[in-house]
């Protein structure tokens, strides 16, 4: 056979069953390879959007998410998308096409060295120089892409390489995706730091949920009572209902629930990625007793130097502490944290203002959703909002880019949430800004009859950073920027759109339109104001003991 009639098929051994990207000339037999396969090639509108749909396939499933370019600009119009699945710790497989072996040493058409470029956003790399050796970096590129921490690797195949014959057979990358038991002697160590605690609290990163152990961490806290704050990305790992949930912490040094996490003297990190909050945030006098449990180990870093550190599957460490640790009752004492930003919900729940309260909005996509629904946020000021105050009930039903942190990651995220889940109901919030830096891909869903909502902040600037600036300089600058018709865009696609124009309309129209068959559009114009006021908002809250 081809050689790309042998990747795709190592590519199918491996379980692939979708292929996001654009075909290229240098890639031609690879995609013609694929028209003869049982795996779905999706034609995307940019290569950007589809490095963002293989990300959230591969966050959502656990296997890597496969994208695939052709050389040049195909490949660096991939690159934001796959760094954004290292930092967001998402399994991924980028294939990109090359020139043939005799133009890499010289000047040629399109070319430059993707291999280099690729480097620093992957875990691992590699050209396929050999037709042979093709099996063995395949399944060397699906077993690196999930190890812990899991994250993006790259395959680049010269076109003359492609369509030559070979005789090997595809490998099946080996591994159980299960990692050690925990020491018990570290068990007892943690165990014993924990009853020594006064003021303990739960730290629950993105590995909670990557590793399936939202249930170990509830029973331990329940157990324990021990308060839980998330990260941006670990939100959801204990149900929001839960009194001792605290919802998520990341937003800056002085967030409202430091209050909480200043006044602890033992911080049990489960799961816990510094990428999305920094521990000198949390930490700065290096002070606080830390237990770092993850199937992986700490990095170093002077404000997190963990007194004790297991490093095993997470869901066996927290069994297995939660067998050990003696109960110590009557330590929670967050409960004032937690009522803050319920509070601020239900404050907002009939507001009438209008443009609308960013708390009124994020209030209105709770009550339309289910439990097992998904709501994917885009980064900007309304991520803030969102990842503070949207109530998650499960794992991964809030989808949030908080390691790279990429603006245009939603409209993409979207498409592959529903080709993974077709059956919930999903809906895609972008402000005005990041919409249009990947809007072309409804064109996408469109075609491939993906129905879910893309709602639309409308304020005319970049608000985070408009915040940013008055909090740094007391004065905004390069921020503002004009807005097309969002519903006359939509309606171009083909696609029904709505334009609220009272509070009291977002949420019947956000109702109907997750009954459409087809993607929809809502454009919801905010009072940007609300976000000037985000440290008030969600900075200054007074913790008492």
């Amino acid at each position: 056979m081809k050689v790309s009639d042998l990747l795709v098929e190592c590519l199918a051994t491996e379980g692939v069953e979708y292929i996001f990207g654009i075909p290229g000339e240098e890639i031609l037999d690879v995609v013609d390879s694929l028209s003869q396969s049982r795996i779905s090639f999706v034609p995307t509108r940019h290569e950007q959007g589809a490095a963002f749909m293989a990300n959230v396939y591969g966050r959502l499933t656990g296997k890597p998410g496969v994208c695939l370019s052709t050389l040049g600009p195909g490949a660096t119009n991939l690159t934001t998308g796959v760094a954004d699945a290292l930092l967001d710790r998402a399994p991924l497989l980028a294939i990109t096409g090359q020139a043939s072996l005799d133009k890499l040493y010289k000047e040629s058409h399109q070319r430059i060295d993707i291999i280099e470029m690729f480097k620093p956003i992957t875990k691992w790399n590699a050209r396929v120089e050999l037709p042979n050796i093709l099996p063995e970096l395949v399944a060397e590129a699906f077993k690196i892409a999930q190890a812990e921490k899991p994250g993006a690797t790259h395959i680049e195949l010269p076109e003359d390489v492609a369509a030559m014959e070979t005789s090997a057979v595809p490998l099946r990358s080996k591994t159980t995706g299960q990692y050690a038991r925990p020491n018990p002697s570290s068990i007892r160590a943690a165990a014993n730091i924990i009853e020594q605690a006064d003021y303990p609290i739960i730290l629950a990163g993105n590995g909670v949920i990557r590793r399936r152990a939202s249930k170990q961490l509830t029973e331990l806290a329940q157990k324990l009572q021990i308060p839980v704050i998330q990260t941006f990305m670990g939100a959801g790992s204990i149900d929001y209902r839960n009194p001792l949930c605290l919802l998520t912490v990341g937003l800056q040094s002085n967030d409202w629930v430091m209050c909480g996490l200043d006044r602890a003297d033992v911080v049990i990190a489960v799961g816990y990625d510094p990428v999305e909050y920094a521990p000198k945030s949390w930490n700065a006098d290096k002070q606080k007793r830390i237990i770092h449990i993850d199937a992986s180990p700490s990095e170093v870093d002077e404000y997190y130097l963990p007194e004790v550190e297991i490093v095993a599957e997470i869901g066996n460490t927290l069994e297995g502490l939660a067998k050990t640790c003696q109960v110590t009752a009557g330590r929670l004492i967050h409960d004032e944290l937690r009522q803050h930003v319920l509070g601020e919900l239900e404050e907002y729940r009939e507001d009438q203002s209008f443009p609308l309260k960013p708390q009124k909005v994020v209030g209105d996509l709770r009550k339309a959703l289910g439990e097992d629904d998904i709501l994917i946020s885009d980064v900007g000021a309304h991520k803030l909002w969102i990842a503070r105050m949207y109530p998650a009930n499960k794992p991964n039903t809030v989808l949030i880019s908080n390691g790279f942190a990429s603006m245009g990651f939603a409209v993409p995220g979207a498409i592959a949430t529903k080709i993974v889940y077709p059956e919930r109901k999903v809906v895609a919030v972008s402000g005005d800004g990041g919409f249009l830096m990947n809007s072309q891909e409804l064109e996408t869903a469109k075609r491939l009859q993906l129905a879910f909502v893309t709602v639309v902040w409308v304020d005319y600037r970049y608000g985070l950073i408009e915040w940013r600036q008055m909090n740094k300089f007391g004065r905004t600058f390069g921020v503002n920027f004009g807005n097309p018709d969002f519903v006359k865009y939509a309606e171009a696609f083909g696609l029904p759109a709505f334009a609220i124009g009272h509070s009291r309309e977002f949420l019947p129209t956000l109702r109907k339109a997750l009954e459409l068959e087809l993607p929809s559009l809502i454009e919801v114009p905010i009072d940007y104001r609300e976000n000037m006021r985000l440290t008030e908002k969600l900075g200054q809250v007074t913790c008492t003991i």
